[in-house]
């Protein structure tokens, strides 16, 4: 196999880095949204989080993120679990067979009443405020250099409920989040200066991305969290959402490149020409999928078939 990543040693360092029978990490998660499907980006992913975790002797986690209600569809979490079946990526936690049977504590729309509580314990701290701000109020706050707006804090003190047609929004306090991403070396955010105070649960009743992952990575008990460079900005936030919850110490962290449709557009899940379902029809053998995105990620020199048992030789 022509290998070209290899798993840096600062793995087998830092404080999260603790050792549990024998292994560096516990556990970590794939975790795809069901609101298109699958495509050669999230198969790099899961090259990643399966190599990485069969490499540092971690179980792998799946969880079905569908927070989003709007956009979530059954039909996608079918072909999810199908594609993942095909390609030969097996969960240690929460495989697909349990997904299929029915609620799992592995998709998202079957936790809301933990997500509840962790809200009502806010709430009861004082952090949680109720935020009428339209996206066209928030769309005229600046932008800065990477196109994201900050929250300005408008309805911090408007006393504003925590009613149903409001949006909830968890205050941040000043002050740095460092951490030691396990890829890129030792970084420091500042999410109150970054985002401002973050939403947990939308106009629409929706638990948000920042606080579902905040709170699942916690409560699953996943120690290491492999995920696209593109959620690199998210990392500080979610660490502090994830202390005011109750967790003590952080997850590792681990931010992968991502492949790239132009050098300043990444994959979408619209794009067929990189979908799995299509990848498949087209006669692509698994190996030969799962390789294609293991190469075009970088973790492969040059393209050559890669079984997904086989996808921890590309980091060791």
């Amino acid at each position: 196999m022509t290998r070209r990543k290899r798993l840096p040693e600062c793995f087998s360092r830092g404080p999260s880095a603790e050792k549990h029978s024998g292994s560096l990490f516990r556990r970590t998660r794939f975790a795809p949204a069901p609101t298109g499907y699958l495509h050669l980006g999230h198969i790099a992913n899961a090259a990643y989080v399966w190599g990485m975790a069969r490499a540092t002797g971690a179980r792998v986690l799946l969880r079905v993120e569908d927070h989003d209600a709007q956009r979530a569809r059954p039909v996608y979490e079918q072909a999810l679990l199908d594609d993942l079946d095909w390609l030969g990526f097996e969960a240690d936690i929460h495989p697909t067979g349990e997904f299929r049977a029915g609620p799992c504590a592995g998709r998202q729309s079957d936790r809301h009443a933990l997500y509840a509580e962790a809200a009502r314990r806010l709430a009861d701290a004082g952090r949680l405020y109720g935020c009428a701000c339209t996206r066209q109020d928030l769309a005229a706050s600046p932008a800065d250099a990477a196109g994201e707006r900050r929250y300005p804090g408008t309805c911090r003190d408007r006393g504003l409920g925590l009613g149903p047609d409001v949006a909830w929004r968890v205050r941040l306090e000043p002050g740095a989040e460092t951490f030691d991403d396990r890829l890129r070396g030792r970084l420091t955010q500042e999410p109150a200066a970054q985002a401002g105070d973050v939403v947990i649960r939308d106009r629409l009743g929706n638990w948000t991305y920042q606080f579902a992952v905040a709170h699942d990575d916690w409560a699953q008990a996943v120690d290491l969290v492999i995920r696209g460079e593109d959620l690199l900005p998210s990392t500080g936030r979610q660490m502090a959402i994830a202390r005011l919850l109750g967790r003590e110490t952080p997850p590792a962290f681990a931010h992968h490149g991502l492949i790239m449709k132009s050098p300043t557009q990444k994959l979408s899940k619209s794009e067929r020409d990189t979908g799995v379902r299509d990848l498949r029809a087209a006669g692509w053998p698994a190996a030969r999928v799962i390789g294609e995105a293991a190469w075009r990620v970088g973790l492969l020199s040059r393209f050559e078939e890669l079984p997904a048992s086989e996808v921890h030789k590309a980091l060791t």
